[in-house]
């Protein structure tokens, strides 16, 4: 005969394990739905040789290389304390917008007595005019302990692809209208404040009830090694991605998913070159940090393509952030590869 304690506790545990069945299969349940809805993306990263580049992809390495240099060489740091380097850096994108063909507007605000502008160039679309892509980059550069950091990276190179973009649209005729815009004060210590150029023109979007559809911002991508241990990530990515930071990234909020998914899957149809992307949560490091997140708190869809900036470049926010640390030759093919992407986002088959 067993004694009523003992059965007591037989029935205690036989409870508690059907519990922790329960919880186990929630939390199971949940991985599941979180790597479907957040990791696990379209198609799959291209891993062959990278070949030769050709004529038109050499030809695009030395404009952004140009680009590069015009600011972070020539112009040099460039914010609101540095104002004279700061104009002639919206000059400068202002006049090679007007040499590819396009009307630029300025979109100017004060910030302690200096004006700082956003640029805006435009393509209307056709048969879907009122539905907006806005592809842009941050051209200011940071100041970080009293160093002025030239920002050939963070981010000319934004900017130099933003143009190259710019360029390969010129003339052309999209069922969506494209915007191609150039944003002052992403940096610190305008970042997510009222000041930041691309929240002022995300506010002003929302005020005015545009209905922007897509916003991609391109953010650091000149940084690539094929060492091990190159890439780093915030806990626990690293658990899920790969270690050797040879690959362009998209990123964006849970909300922003089918933008995360649509983009990365179009780079991955029409570039052979290695990507990952995740629609994570905004709040976790690195997720939100550029011009991508005013768009959110706008309500529109947004997302990162970025090298991933810390995780990866050792001259982020750095003095040494100079243009010789750029790998051009694997812009040339990342940007390639984006204009594919807004190819398939500016004609949508349906």
């Amino acid at each position: 005969m067993i004694p009523n304690k003992i059965l007591g506790m037989a029935v205690i545990t036989r409870g508690s394990a059907k519990r922790l069945a329960v919880l186990f299969l929630v939390i199971a349940a949940f991985l599941l739905w979180a790597y479907l809805t957040m990791i696990r993306m379209p198609g799959k990263s291209y891993s062959g040789l990278l070949m030769p580049l050709t004529g038109a992809q050499a030809a695009l390495r030395d404009a952004l290389r140009r680009d590069v240099e015009m600011l972070a060489s020539e112009i040099g740091p460039r914010g609101v304390v540095r104002p004279i380097e700061l104009a002639a850096s919206a000059d400068f994108i202002e006049r090679s917008l007007q040499q590819a063909g396009y009307d630029v507007q300025r979109q100017c605000f004060d910030v302690h007595g200096v004006t700082c502008c956003n640029l805006v160039a435009q393509i209307s679309g056709s048969s879907r005019a009122d539905q907006i892509i806005v592809i842009g980059g941050h051209y200011d550069s940071v100041l970080v302990d009293g160093i002025f950091c030239p920002g050939a990276n963070d981010n000319a190179s934004g900017v130099a692809a933003t143009l190259a973009l710019a360029r390969a649209f010129g003339g052309r005729q999209t069922a969506r209208t494209l915007r191609f815009v150039f944003f002052v004060n992403e940096e610190p210590p305008y970042f997510q404040q009222s000041e930041m150029g691309s929240w002022v023109y995300a506010k002003r979007c929302r005020e005015r009830d545009e209905n922007i559809v897509a916003m991609l911002s391109l953010e650091t991508i000149g940084c690539y090694s094929d060492e091990r241990g190159s890439q780093k990530y915030p806990f626990p990515l690293g658990l899920l991605y790969p270690s050797t930071g040879n690959f362009i990234t998209f990123v964006g909020n849970v909300g922003s998913r089918k933008l995360v998914r649509e983009s990365i899957g179009s780079f991955r149809r029409h570039a052979k070159f290695p990507s990952e992307g995740g629609a994570l949560p905004g709040s976790m490091p690195g997720v939100g940090w550029s011009d991508h997140w005013a768009f959110w708190q706008e309500g529109y869809p947004a997302i990162m393509v970025t090298d991933t900036a810390p995780y990866r470049y050792p001259h982020y926010h750095q003095a040494s952030d100079t243009p010789d640390k750029l790998d051009y030759d694997r812009m040339a093919r990342v940007v390639e590869g984006l204009e594919q992407v807004v190819v398939d986002l500016a004609n949508p088959e349906q």
